[in-house]
């Protein structure tokens, strides 16, 4: 197990600043997941990690060492890719040991510790195929095998599984979290899926256009997310995010004119956004005074909730209700929140309130 640091990492192609100013600091054994959207940055972390880019500015340390100047092969780090990038004519063993005969281990170590790590992904009785004759699932797991079989001091993993099924996606999430479990190693995961980013870090960092909007547990980028951009990003159904005014008085919604009282104030009125999550909005009873009023679009059964669309005034709202109730196409519904429960951003710069 190593740390891992990158300090003040920056990264330019031309003109174009694709990093800026990235810090990460990973103790042993964490798994930290960079999301994000296509062309956010993470993967070029990924690759300046590894040593295929250089950074234009900053350091990346391993255990504390500088390795900017390090060749990628002597980083002691593996990859695991979005493609598996197997060789076709080679068996499962063969593929797994081919980093270890390369570097001319003697065969019977070598089949040992192919046998261990195959024995652990499961995968032992499948030595003697090849690729063609695996499943998708199968070829992923001979991949992890084959960067788990060098015992490196970091993995890397960069969307593994973006290329399985759903069903597959969830085995192989709950396969990578026993392993990390089991193996205590340092992982650095790269994805735009927001279910394997909560499922699987020990922290994720949320990346926006080159930074770190937000870096913290799942649940701190859950329950108090940094910017309107994170609270957006994570969350299926996304929060959703009310145009409001916050005055002496508390909130206005801009909208409909509606008043929410709270417990902070601004001397002056104050442009921002109100954030609810679709779970934390329930149907108001008749003695409530402060429901948000909603015409509905439609409603979505999903088995353990009813998602339902809906707009007040010009914002969409989107609410989990409970999967037994009867809500039609353009009927009139109001919807409560707790206060605990609600999240407040600048709307100029979209950082976070404290409420």
């Amino acid at each position: 197990m190593s740390t891992l640091d990158l300090i003040g990492v920056s990264k330019s192609f031309g003109r174009t600043e694709v990093l800026k100013t990235i810090d990460i600091s990973l103790a042993s054994g964490e798994f930290l997941v960079l999301l994000g959207a296509s062309g956010c940055g993470k993967s070029t972390i990924m690759n300046i990690i590894a040593g295929l880019l250089s950074p234009t500015s900053g350091e990346i340390r391993i255990d504390g060492k500088r390795i900017n100047e390090v060749h990628p092969k002597n980083r002691d780090i593996a990859m695991v890719f979005q493609s598996y990038a197997l060789y076709p004519n080679l068996t499962v063993e063969r593929n797994i040991g081919f980093g270890l005969e390369m570097r001319g281990v003697p065969k019977t170590e070598r089949q040992a510790a192919v046998l261990k790590v195959a024995r652990i992904l499961k995968i032992d009785g499948m030595l003697g195929r090849k690729p063609a004759e695996l499943s998708g699932g199968q070829r992923q797991r001979v991949a992890i095998g084959r960067a788990l079989v060098r015992e490196p001091k970091i993995f890397l993993f960069d969307e593994p599984l973006s290329n399985l099924d759903a069903k597959l996606r969830m085995e192989m999430r709950a396969e990578l979290k026993r392993l990390h479990r089991l193996l205590g190693t340092t992982v650095v995961y790269v994805t735009h899926d927001q279910i394997e980013a909560m499922t699987l870090a020990t922290r994720i960092a949320v990346m926006r256009d080159g930074r770190i909007d937000q870096i913290g547990t799942p649940e701190e980028i859950y329950d108090r997310p940094a910017t309107a951009f994170v609270a957006e990003f994570v969350g299926a159904p996304p929060m959703n995010m009310i145009n409001a005014i916050l005055d002496a008085n508390g909130l206005r919604l801009e909208e409909s004119g509606q008043r929410v009282a709270l417990t902070i104030g601004a001397d002056a009125p104050r442009e921002v956004i109100l954030g609810l999550r679709p779970e934390d909005l329930h149907l108001a009873d008749a003695s409530e005074e402060h429901a948000i009023a909603a015409t509905v679009d439609f409603a979505e059964p999903t088995g353990p909730t009813l998602i339902v669309f809906a707009r007040h005034g010009g914002n969409p709202l989107v609410a989990s209700l409970p999967p037994h109730l009867q809500i039609a196409p353009d009927s009139q519904i109001r919807l409560t929140f707790s206060r605990k429960n609600m999240h407040i951003f600048d709307r100029a710069s979209g950082n976070r309130i404290q409420t």
